[in-house]
């Protein structure tokens, strides 16, 4: 972080067992009280935690955890007290990324902009990578492709891009995550990028994550029906 003070950007995904659901209620309560104890917790501790729920939406994962510390053994720590919960046993993560902010090479930003998500109901994440080739293009055409993106950008303006850079840390190259208040807002604006010169260079970039921002009680409750069965 050359010497400027960074954020380690995590998120984590989980999806429940269904043989989970058959327990006994009373089990099931009180598995999801103890994760929802430690979650609650470590809100207090981080510079910013959020729950999002993809229940109904992808079969591999049911929630996932935005985690942004200035720490890195926070997302040890973290992570180890919810092993110790009971519904733990019964989670599995499919999928967890690590990332980390820097300035941008293509702005005029010199310090690691801090990420500060803005509340937004949905947030979109992916994991992406970008060809060799790219690399080796000179600057001005990087700049350029990379103008040409931020300008599309900007054009949707209630999209808000939070992202991070992965290099040598895990297998991505970057962390993309966009808060959005609608879904098929952030369709278009990736219907929109396809056609800019930037787009050429992709490598990867999914899976796609589609999460609805909730607090982690209702998070946990959509994996046994237990929320639809209070609106109910």
């Amino acid at each position: 972080m050359a010497g400027d003070v960074g954020q380690y950007i995590a998120y984590t995904f989980f999806k429940v067992d269904p043989a989970w659901r058959r327990l006994p209620i009373e089990e099931r309560v009180a598995g999801k009280e103890a994760f929802a104890e430690v979650v609650e917790s470590w809100a207090e501790r981080y510079a910013h935690l959020r729950v999002y729920s993809t229940v109904g939406v992808r079969p591999d994962c049911d929630f996932f955890l935005w985690k942004i510390t200035e720490r890195y053994l926070d997302l040890e720590e973290f992570g180890a007290e919810l092993n110790a919960t009971p519904l733990a046993g019964w989670l599995s993560t499919p999928y967890s990324y690590l990332a980390t902010t820097k300035a941008s090479q293509y702005t005029s930003a010199r310090k690691p902009r801090k990420i500060v998500p803005q509340g937004s109901p949905y947030l979109v994440v992916y994991p992406f990578v970008k060809v060799r080739p790219w690399y080796s293009l000179p600057l001005e055409d990087r700049q350029r492709a990379m103008d040409e993106h931020m300008r599309i950008g900007h054009e949707f303006a209630s999209i808000h891009n939070h992202t991070t850079y992965s290099f040598g840390i895990d297998d991505q190259e970057f962390m993309t995550a966009f808060e959005c208040d609608e879904p098929a807002d952030f369709m278009h604006l990736m219907l929109t990028l396809r056609e800019s010169e930037a787009s050429r260079y992709t490598e990867r970039d999914t899976p796609i994550f589609v999460g609805r921002l909730v607090d982690v009680r209702s998070a946990l409750d959509a994996l046994d029906g237990a929320s639809a069965r209070v609106s109910a």
